[in-house]
């Protein structure tokens, strides 16, 4: 009679160490929300010649580029304070065509100041990332506190981080353009209210004849 509230009392003492690991979520809101990183590369090029940069000086450049691995996502801007001119910046954006990408019009803010006739490419690259989806502490334990796994919110929020165009539209929105293509958005509709029923006969099916010529076995 005496060993069973025993047996309780040290599974229940086991249970309370476990259900103390890991963060409390009862709400709807996950506590597994993205983070957005921004790293800035930068490249000090020497500008000069008819062309803005020098053959050399271009062979530099892609080759910082491509050891990036500059592509869809990273933004490109001129830090340019020393008034290099227009046939410099027309030479960077060139190889920033190469790989598909505009010049911004702002560059961030470096710190180190850009030296007398050399011009600045600042590489700005944004990731976004949930980082704290690797805690499975919770997920183990029973849930006697009724509250959510601690990877709870992971599936929804790190396919929105791994989607989204642009990572830093995470933290400050996008205002749009403003403009509205009314074709555009009913263009859906009008496809779905042109369409004949299926009721009306089904899919046509193409028929084919085939004709033998000479004796068959």
């Amino acid at each position: 009679m005496l060993k069973r509230p025993i047996l309780f009392v040290a599974l229940a003492g086991a249970a309370l160490p476990m259900a103390a690991c890991g963060p409390v979520n009862r709400g709807v809101e996950s506590v597994n929300q993205p983070v957005v990183t921004r790293t800035d590369y930068v490249f000090d090029v020497q500008t000069g010649g008819d062309d803005g940069l020098s053959p050399a000086e271009t062979q530099r450049l892609y080759g910082w580029l491509d050891a990036l691995r500059l592509g869809y996502g990273d933004s490109v801007a001129i830090d340019d304070p020393n008034g290099a001119g227009a046939p410099a910046h027309g030479a960077i954006a060139a190889a920033a065509a190469r790989y598909g990408l505009l010049l911004t019009a702002d560059a961030p803010v470096t710190g180190a100041p850009v030296a007398p006739g050399t011009v600045r490419v600042v590489v700005s690259r944004t990731r976004a990332s949930v980082p704290s989806c690797n805690d499975l502490r919770r997920n183990l334990e029973p849930a006697f506190q009724h509250d959510n796994t601690t990877d709870y919110g992971c599936a929804v929020n790190g396919n929105l981080a791994a989607m989204v165009a642009n990572p830093a539209d995470l933290v400050r929105g996008n205002a749009g353009s403003g403009v509205y293509d009314t074709q555009m958005g009913t263009r859906a509709i009008t496809t779905l209210r042109a369409a004949q029923p299926t009721g009306g006969g089904g899919t046509t099916l193409r028929s084919e004849s085939t004709s033998q010529g000479g004796s068959s076995k």
